[in-house]
């Protein structure tokens, strides 16, 4: 007969790395958390020393520094200066008290730091425990170095199960990048095994810092909107236009909440649904929000590392995110560039004109071949291509005021799919058993009422799309087609309601409407800045 098992309390020892582990599971873990201590101590210059091979990490600033009495406690237990002194809210990056003792726990830790008041500085080794060594005067600027060595070496399938270096690389980029976007303002230079390896100078702006960390990218490819909540707290949108910046994967659609990047997946999901439509097929935006919230908004205890959260009034969140980067992409024909050699220019004229907060009016001049208006706007020439601009114009109509109406007549559909009739209500349309293999389709989107080829039409909405696809095909399908004469009064309708699009740079399968040519370019274009005597020839030999 089986013995039941007795319950037993775990070792303290176990308890103690089990804990501290999944507080520092990695080198890039290590940076992360002694870097935001730097942050929170003031920093405005971290140097941060890599040797991965030897499982060693440096991290230097010039922060407040601790003294004497602070670095004697600093890697004990759940030990920490940062937290509200009436309520267990904490206002900075670091609060637990886990970061320097889970260090002390894993491997062998030292910190020397100096107060701006301080004639000397003091350097200390902890034990395994965090109990501080013989303190040692040493001369340092102000400021603080924490040095971790031998990481992991008494939990080698720690070490063992590590990516390779490489990857353990990437993933320590990929942190001090998230802190450098977070925290513009400051300074980071990096070393790898005594070599330069990262550096970013200190901006103004995550857009200027976004300029750094993204290269390819221009100034002219970057939009922003700050926005001041009040009470509620602030929010900071950075966006890149979803037609010059987009990537084949989500790693560029980030959010930071009180200067820490963080997964919140509703609200990177806000992000891209906010620019989907407005870009190429299969690709997603780059953007960046910052939220700085009222610290007793935000609960930190998700994740171990800080990478989670839970957030109060999370679908008000997502509603603003969505709300600053639609304010950040209305156009303007303003933004003027320099013309390169004449047989660019087109190529040229694809990446003129831009977003801003005040559109300018367009007047149609001219139909060009039955499927480009001309308009003029200033000293700008603009080729829009009509079925795409109304397409841009029915999506979002249809996603303002997206309603069925009645049939005078069911629509019958033959052989549909338990997968299409359950897509079609999906839709709001209702596929009703008519007998024979034939249901009844009595509400019809109001877009597509007066369609000859609306069979097909819902056929096509049957196979399975969201509610955003399928308001993009049905505007698709309804646009005014290519080869379609437009009179006078049609074009400037067309531009008129085109340009009060929120997204009007692109249609809702991310293809560019407007072609724009600045008058500048094109007298460059022409030589009209040359001299009359010299373009004739007529110069000095």
């Amino acid at each position: 007969m089986a013995i039941a098992p007795t319950i037993q309390p775990l070792p303290a020892p176990w308890v103690a790395r089990m804990a501290a582990g999944e507080v520092i599971d990695s080198l890039a873990a290590v940076v992360r958390e002694l870097c935001e201590n730097s942050l929170d101590a003031g920093t405005q210059r971290l140097v941060i020393d890599l040797w991965p091979e030897q499982w060693r990490v440096r991290v230097a600033d010039d922060g407040m520094g601790l003294s004497l009495e602070n670095l004697q406690l600093a890697a004990l237990a759940h030990t920490s200066s940062k937290l509200s002194p009436d309520r267990f809210t904490a206002e900075q990056l670091g609060f637990r008290g886990e970061a320097l003792h889970s260090l002390a726990r894993l491997g062998r830790l030292t910190i020397a730091s100096r107060t701006a008041d301080a004639a000397a500085g003091w350097q200390i080794s902890y034990d395994i425990g965090g109990q501080p060594q013989v303190a040692t005067p040493i001369a340092i600027a102000p400021g603080c170095i924490v040095e971790v060595q031998q990481l992991f070496q008494d939990w080698l399938e720690r070490r063992q199960s590590q990516p390779s270096p490489a990857q353990q690389l990437r993933a320590v980029q990929q942190q001090i990048q998230n802190l450098v976007l977070a925290h513009p303002s400051i300074t980071v230079q990096v070393t790898q095994n005594d070599r330069p390896w990262l550096a970013f100078a200190p901006v103004h702006h995550p857009q200027e810092r976004l300029l750094q960390l993204l290269p390819n990218t221009s100034p002219a490819d970057w939009r922003s909107q700050s926005l001041d909540l009040g009470s509620e707290g602030q929010l900071q949108v950075v966006v890149g236009l979803p037609d010059r910046c987009h990537r084949r994967r989500p790693d560029w659609v980030k959010v930071a909440v009180n200067g820490r990047v963080v997964r919140v997946s509703e609200l990177e999901q806000a992000m891209i649904g906010a620019l989907h439509r407005s870009l190429p097929r299969d690709r997603f935006p780059v953007v960046f929000a910052h939220l700085q919230v009222p610290p007793s908004q935000v609960d930190w205890h998700r994740h171990p590392a800080k990478a989670e959260l839970f957030l109060q009034d999370l679908p008000v969140w997502c509603e603003r995110i969505q709300e600053a980067i639609a304010q950040t992409l209305p156009l303007d024909p303003a933004e003027e560039i320099e013309l390169p050699a004449s047989t660019a220019l087109l190529r040229v004229a694809e990446t003129t004109g831009s977003y801003s907060e005040s559109p300018s009016h367009l007047r149609a001049i001219a139909q060009v071949l039955n499927t480009y208006v001309l308009a003029e706007q200033g000293d700008s020439l603009w080729l829009i291509e009509q079925h795409i601009a109304h397409e841009r114009v029915l999506f979002e109509q249809l996603q303002d005021d997206w309603q069925l109406v009645a049939c005078q007549q069911p629509i019958l559909l033959s052989k549909l799919s338990l997968e299409q009739r359950l897509q079609l209500d999906r839709l709001g349309i209702t596929a009703e058993d008519f007998g024979e293999d034939l249901w009844a389709i009595r509400h019809i989107p109001a877009a597509l009422a007066q369609r000859e080829d609306l069979v097909e039409a819902l056929l096509e909405l049957s196979r399975g799309w969201d509610l955003s696809a399928a308001q993009a095909a049905i505007a698709c399908r309804t646009a005014i087609r290519n080869g379609t004469l437009l009179y006078p009064e049609e074009q400037q309708t067309l531009i008129d309601r085109w340009q009060h699009c929120r997204q009007p740079r692109t249609c809702p399968h991310g293809r560019p409407i407007a072609l724009v040519l600045p008058e500048t370019s094109l007298a460059r274009y022409f030589r009209r800045q040359w001299m009359i005597g010299r373009s004739h020839g007529l110069g000095d030999p």
